[in-house]
């Protein structure tokens, strides 16, 4: 299991340097590179890299290779073939990965406010199940926090009501929400409880992308892959 920053990359201004994510105005090829980059710097083939076309939904899918240039929307996958990886792309949403190494098992969920209260992550964790994972581990990576995460008072009052651990409030008392306390809850309710955190705001990071902060800006990721040995 892995997360990106900025750093490190080939693309220029305000997509500097490391940006992974297509369809945010960066030039492809920079795209590409980078993603070349990141994979053999993790000591993976830049081939065999599984990416989503996000739309931040409950819907997860079963992988055996990358989806290509016509990825499904989708917001969950997972794998039992070593040697690929998945990729879940954040810039405030939170990237969720999941393993199960005795079961050969791991995934990856891009979890931002709509796929939260959809329950992305549980139905990743469900479908994992149905493929024999038992003894899951998870790391929730970089997200916007519940201190800098503001959202209108009635959205609060709509995510709160089904998800009651997301309630919170920014550092000047204005009404938020914390979605890193929502998908720890939603894990636990799952019965995962080994839940590790990187837990950098990216609103206040600047070693990471934001779109709350940047509007134009790029894309980290969330890496996670069974070793080819395994």
């Amino acid at each position: 299991m892995a997360f990106t920053d900025r750093h490190g990359g080939v693309s220029a201004g305000p997509y500097d340097s490391r940006n992974l994510g297509g369809g945010v105005g960066d030039d492809p090829s920079a795209v590409a590179d980078n993603r070349a980059l990141t994979a053999r710097g993790f000591g993976l083939d830049p081939a065999r890299v599984v990416f989503m076309r996000q739309v931040h939904s409950p819907d997860v899918a079963y992988v055996t290779e990358p989806f290509g240039d016509d990825a499904p929307p989708l917001d969950g996958v997972h794998t039992d073939r070593p040697g690929l990886a998945l990729a879940v792309l954040v810039a405030d949403c939170a990237p969720v990965l999941l393993a199960d190494p005795v079961a050969g098992l791991v995934g990856a969920a891009h979890s931002g406010r709509a796929g939260t209260v959809a329950g992305v992550v549980p139905a990743l964790v469900e479908a994992m199940r149905s493929r024999g994972a038992t003894d899951l581990v998870a790391a929730i990576g970089p997200l916007a926090c519940g201190k800098c995460y503001e959202v209108p008072a009635a959205m609060r009052e709509e995510v709160g009501a089904l998800l009651p651990e997301a309630w919170s409030a920014t550092r000047a008392g204005t009404p938020a929400l914390d979605l890193r306390a929502a998908i720890t809850a939603q894990l636990a309710r799952a019965g995962v409880s080994d839940v590790r955190h990187d837990d950098r705001c990216t609103i206040e990071t600047a070693d990471l992308y934001s779109y709350r902060r940047e509007q134009v800006t790029g894309r980290f990721a969330g890496y996670v892959w069974l070793s080819p040995e395994a």
